[in-house]
């Protein structure tokens, strides 16, 4: 008999009662948002509808026209995809240092990758700029760039770490079986360690790309041109507009939502099994 049928019906109604709730507390906030944007009447500020009134479209219409929300869709489509792909292949390469090599300084190297992660984005927020303004040996300026955007979340310390602790749970028999048969580093890794790492880098690109999706503070550092800013500054541009109606801006919430969404549920066996290999590690 399976454990579900053992169950009696109090404990039947009480799980499908916990179920609810939660479905209410995760999924209605979303729901309330999407019904409000899809609103064809006036709603005050603050204001959220279970059910549309007067259901249109036209929210979304002029938010993609009027709003260009297109154009700040395709900036952070191009950072969040180029910058995660970027991140995940760093952070498995230094993870791969730093898990399976033994060098000098290792411990000094991992305190650094780690100590990153205490620093908050404000304290950097100006030399950052400095930095990006014009790169030391380059005397080339990143501002107004996707680039700028881009480089400074390619180094990720949570990617870095997260892949350098899974790495290190893979049998060294397996690598040095490879090296017996004449495999070089650049093999070993290819071949051996990623294949194994598939679900902590599942987990290191849905991380990454909520990371990268919802960057504030470093694209208004980067640039200050209207045409490059990505959907977190569009966001707040919108609310600033006295003209704009809250449906509208609603809308746009929406769709700034929907990718990290669509993303997580398209990676999250991989995500589920990165976080399962990480609670039973060792």
């Amino acid at each position: 008999m399976s454990a579900g049928a053992a169950l009696s019906w109090p404990q039947r109604a009480a799980r499908v009662l916990l179920y609810g709730l939660l479905v209410l507390v995760f999924v209605g906030p979303f729901w309330a948002f999407l019904m409000t944007s899809l609103s064809g009447t006036t709603i005050a500020p603050g204001r959220l509808l279970l059910w549309p009134e007067q259901a249109t479209l036209e929210n979304f219409r002029y938010a993609w026209v009027e709003a260009r929300v297109w154009r700040y869709l395709l900036n952070s489509v191009i950072v969040v995809v180029v910058g995660t792909l970027l991140q995940v292949a760093v952070s498995a390469l230094a993870a791969y240092a730093l898990a399976r090599k033994k060098f000098r300084g290792l411990a000094l190297v991992s305190f650094l990758v780690l100590s990153t992660m205490m620093l908050p984005e404000e304290v950097i927020a100006i030399p950052l700029y400095m930095v990006l303004g014009n790169l030391p040996l380059l005397n080339v300026s990143l501002h107004n760039t996707h680039l700028g955007m881009i480089l400074p979340v390619v180094g990720w310390a949570f990617s870095i770490f997260m892949l350098t602790e899974f790495m290190r749970a893979i049998p060294p028999e397996l690598e040095e079986a490879a090296r017996v048969d004449g495999a070089n580093d650049w093999q070993v890794f290819w071949w051996v360690i990623l294949p194994l790492c598939k679900p902590a880098l599942g987990t290191a690109a849905v991380f990454g790309f909520i990371m990268i999706w919802d960057q504030y503070l470093l694209p208004l550092l980067v640039t200050n041109r209207d045409s490059l800013y990505t959907l977190p500054v569009a966001l707040a541009t919108v609310r600033a507009d006295e003209t704009m109606k809250p449906a509208v801006f609603i809308a746009v919430s929406v769709v700034a939502m929907l990718p990290s969404i669509l993303v997580y549920l398209g990676l999250q066996r991989a995500f589920n099994r990165g976080l399962l290999a990480g609670a039973v590690k060792g």
